[in-house]
């Protein structure tokens, strides 16, 4: 039986490619599979005889729905064969889950930040996977999302939220923890979790888009995320939707940071009503018709509308997922989010295919997670133990 932390570094590329066909949109019937990867049944035989004696693969009864013969018993993977740990850091708090193989969610804990100097976050994050770890049975390795630019897997080159610039984050975790440790930009982390686990696993191609403290967006094109040199840096927060609009910190009139982070929106409000006022509160008076809200919450809802239609009709993804803490205001505003969509749209185009995901610290810790098992299953996980 495969040990719960054993690396996959010893399977063959052919077995390898058995295995993720599985893990992605297992179960499947060996024709199925057979088909999929284009191998005779012998081949197919040859390959997953050893993963299942290594306890990676396993069958699964299913009724036959055809009546009579033998009950089907197609391939799947053993999510339980492996446990990672993801970890979703912010400013001020550590959100950490324990998951299987398949990325689902078997237990979840949060530890507070006081101090933001590396060494004591590092500190904080091994407390947090000593709570997670089950000692009889270790992880295999741990994922950290985290809001900036990070190099590597494990470089942290830039995090505003924790005001850091050139720290290894992968290296100093890992060997606090004993555990390999890979380390990403969040939303990267929250797309390939999308990709492979979640609403994206069916499509070729997604985008994700998030509002909250600010304003994100990744997309994968032919199952490959998407990205750059200047990934994690939030460009698309200045993606200029109303000519007429304010002006972001940066000084960009009328982009999508003016409008849409949870800190403009208030602001308005705020500057408007004469009182202080909370993001939710706006949200609320909008709902309940105040004028003044509805008219910022509104007017929020069509330069997200006008953004969403932009990135459907440059990227023309199959889907695009909408999430973040901010995301309730899709829902308040979602008439004339969906009007600035067609006002943006050819008529002719299709439908865009629109998924809601309420904001949830645990989504961001799963897609850490998410990373963690990638690179663990691809065998491009480095090594990085004491």
């Amino acid at each position: 039986m495969l040990d719960a932390a054993s690396p996959w570094a010893p399977l063959l590329p052919s077995a390898r490619r058995v295995t993720l066909e599985v893990l992605l949109h297992g179960p499947l019937a060996r024709s199925e599979l057979a088909d999929r990867l284009g191998l005779s049944t012998a081949s197919l035989t040859r390959l997953t005889k050893p993963l299942m004696d290594a306890g990676l693969l396993r069958e699964v009864e299913t009724p036959n729905l055809r009546g009579g013969g033998r009950p089907l018993q197609p391939l799947d993977v053993d999510p339980d064969v492996q446990r990672f740990i993801g970890i979703k850091l912010t400013g001020f708090r550590a959100y950490g889950v324990l998951t299987n193989l398949r990325a689902d969610i078997l237990g979840s804990a949060t530890v507070e930040i006081t101090d933001q100097s590396p060494e004591a976050v590092v500190a904080r994050i091994a407390e947090l996977v000593d709570t997670l770890n089950d000692r009889a049975r270790p992880v295999a390795a741990i994922g950290i999302g985290i809001g900036g630019v990070v190099r590597d897997f494990t470089h942290v080159q830039r995090a505003v939220f924790l005001h850091w610039g050139e720290i290894d984050l992968g290296t100093a975790v890992a060997e606090a923890s004993g555990r390999p440790t890979v380390v990403s930009n969040d939303l990267d982390a929250l797309l390939e979790a999308e990709h492979w686990f979640g609403d994206g696993r069916d499509v070729q191609s997604f985008a994700v888009l998030t509002i909250g403290a600010g304003v994100g967006g990744g997309l994968v094109i032919h199952d490959r995320l998407v990205g750059g040199p200047d990934s994690g840096l939030g460009l698309l927060g200045h993606f200029p939707v109303d000519p007429l609009g304010p002006a972001c910190p940066e000084g960009h009139r009328g982009c999508v940071k003016s409008l849409l982070t949870t800190d403009a929106i208030r602001s308005q409000a705020a500057l408007t009503l004469g009182r202080p006022v909370t993001y939710d509160e706006v949200l609320d008076l909008a709902e309940a018709g105040n004028q003044v809200a509805d008219q910022i919450v509104g007017r929020a809802g069509h330069a997200f509308g006008t953004l969403i239609a932009a990135v459907a009709n440059i990227a023309q993804p199959e889907r695009i997922i909408l999430t973040g803490e901010g995301i309730r205001l899709a829902q308040v505003a979602e008439n004339r989010v969906r009007a600035a969509i067609t006002q943006a749209r050819h008529a002719e185009a299709s439908p865009i295919d629109l998924r809601f995901i309420n904001d949830d610290p645990t989504l961001w810790a799963r897609g850490a997670a998410a990373v963690a098992i990638q690179r663990t299953v691809l065998a491009t996980l480095p090594l990085r133990t004491t």
